[in-house]
């Protein structure tokens, strides 16, 4: 995996534009590569027989994993998939002979990240825990919608993972056998654990369950093609084999384990409608509910199965006054990675806070008049995010990110609109918004908030904000303070506007105000920086048509 940007760590692979067996002339474009500025084309600086892609369509891996192999066309590839490498490299003084022995049987160079494997028979692959979002350090399995002895094909949904901003469907990039399932429903496990074997039926998995129970001798020349895990990551150490998953319809068909299978479309049209899940028979796979059953629900249809729930009800027994009594609910992954990060900002980064009144009756009524044109809507937040791109402009200093022994100046303006969701807190990104009109800022934060709470943003759409915008006005919150979403060097939260006396001209008449209040890190951003920039942000609102000079 090249690195094609001066902060990229990792890439993905958007599209691959040869397949194994193509002739590679030098110059030819192999790959789009995704990274964490754009997707870009990568050509080969080799030419020869693409003999191995190591990172599928789709899939993320670390700078310098194998990414594809290039040699001559039937030439064996076996030692480079399953560790080995160039005798001349890895041979030690003491078996420098056996070493040879080796290089001999390589018959020609090949072009290779480093990459490690275990030595497993042919066909049988591992697939490990997936990197799904920039910041994802694990992930929990929500659903498997496969068990062991399912026959897989290439695309099949395998299971539904949480991370820590959305519940996203991990489809297998293999065909074949599910073998083993690693990683047990509700269980986390760190990027790159062990999640599942896929293989031919019936084949020997010993060696992918305890890697260190087979070890390959150094001067052993595999012959068996090996396969590589999806992330081309080196294994992880030894997991413990845990029971097979029970089949979904048992599961869902069960009063007993309480464990309802749903597709996350059909859980979140449920809660908006207000059904129960236990009610809604699911003709989805193995029986799970998907978007169609809870859309043809009746409640009529469940009558017998409500019936039976509440004769449960009546005889479970009713707690005596006094007692005291408490649940616990494991923490979704999004909670564990928000207390996480907020834990790390706020005890890291010095925050200080100042807060202004702005007085609304203007941005009101130039509100009013822009949504009185056709197909416009604009809300007040979108108006305070124009206002705050705008005056990040004037003010660079607020516009940074501390980097220990730099400050790093941010030229762009990528504003982070916090949205609540129902297991926590998403920060999408509105891109270069001091260039965008108010009615482009508006329809960006409509569709990503939309996203958000389908659980459909990428991670793409969450990464690179250099300032953030927290509104709790809409829930009638005068007044707060935030914690400064880093590496961001400020947050500005919103109160609501309020009606009340106000004193004009030496009058005290009626009028419309609203309380910001800016969280600065006070590394980067000093206090009378900070206040100047306030105050342009005051007037911005204040005075909306400069806002459209």
């Amino acid at each position: 995996m090249p690195r094609l940007s001066d902060t990229m760590e990792e890439g993905t692979v958007a599209k691959w534009l040869k397949q194994v067996g193509d002739v590679i002339s030098e110059g030819d474009i192999l790959a789009e590569i995704e990274t964490d500025k754009a997707t870009m084309e990568f050509e080969s600086f080799n030419e020869g027989t693409l003999l191995h892609i190591g990172i599928q369509e789709g899939d993320a891996a670390p700078v310098d994993a194998l990414l594809a192999i290039i040699g001559e066309k039937g030439e064996d590839i076996s030692a480079l998939l399953s560790g080995g490498a160039p005798a001349a490299q890895e041979a030690s003084e003491a078996s420098a002979a056996e070493a040879a022995v080796s290089a001999a049987e390589v018959t020609a160079p090949v072009v290779v990240a480093t990459a490690t494997a275990t030595a497993l028979p042919e066909g049988v692959i591992v697939v490990n825990m997936p990197r799904l979002s920039d910041t994802m350090e694990e992930g929990t399995v929500a659903t498997w919608l496969k068990k062991v002895g399912d026959v897989i094909e290439e695309g099949d949904i395998l299971a539904e993972i949480e991370t820590d901003k959305a519940t996203m469907e991990f489809e297998s990039f293999n065909a074949g056998t599910l073998l083993h399932i690693g990683i047990g429903e509700g269980e986390a496990a760190p990027v790159d654990s062990l999640l599942a074997i896929i293989g031919p039926k019936g084949a020997d998995i010993s060696a992918a369950l305890n890697p260190v129970a087979a070890p390959v001798a150094a001067k052993t020349v595999a012959t068996a093609p090996v396969a590589v895990n999806d992330t081309a990551a080196a294994p992880v150490a030894t997991p413990t084999p845990k029971a097979p998953v029970a089949d979904a319809t048992e599961v869902n068909a069960s009063v007993q384990t309480g464990r309802i299978f749903a597709s996350p479309l059909a859980k979140k049209l449920a809660k908006e409608k207000g059904i129960s899940l236990s009610e809604v028979k699911g003709t989805g796979e193995q029986g799970r509910i998907v978007k169609i059953d809870i859309e043809r629900f009746t409640p009529a249809a469940a009558q017998s199965i409500a019936t039976t729930s509440a004769t449960a009800s009546a005889q479970a027994p009713v707690m005596a006054a006094g007692e005291e009594h408490y649940t616990e609910v494991k923490n979704s992954q999004m909670r564990k990675v928000i207390a996480k990060r907020l834990g790390e900002s706020k005890f890291s980064a010095p925050h200080y806070y100042l807060t202004v009144e702005v007085a609304m009756d203007n941005a009101m009524a130039s509100r009013a008049q822009i949504n009185s044109l056709p197909d416009t809507k604009v809300s007040f937040n979108d108006m305070v995010l124009k206002a705050s791109a705008m005056a990040l402009k004037k003010h660079p200093q607020v516009n940074t990110t501390w980097q220990g022994d730099t400050t790093r100046f941010n030229s762009h303006v990528h504003m982070g609109v916090a949205v609540a969701v129902p297991d926590g807190l998403v920060v999408p990104v509105v891109r270069f918004a001091d260039q965008q009109s108010l009615s482009q800022i508006g329809a960006a934060v409509k569709d990503l908030a939309g996203k958000a709470r389908d659980k459909k943003l990428t991670p793409a759409e969450m990464e690179g904000s250099t300032f953030t915008v927290s509104n709790l006005g809409m829930f009638g919150i005068q007044e707060f303070t935030s914690i400064i979403n880093q590496p961001n060097s400020a947050i500005l939260s919103v109160g609501a506007i309020v009606q009340k006396p106000v004193v004009k001209e030496g009058a005290i008449v009626v009028g419309n105000t609203m309380k910001i209040t800016l969280a600065c890190d006070h590394r980067t951003v000093d206090g009378a920086t900070a206040a100047a920039f306030l105050q342009t942000l005051q007037a911005f609102l204040e005075n909306p048509v400069t806002m459209l000079a």
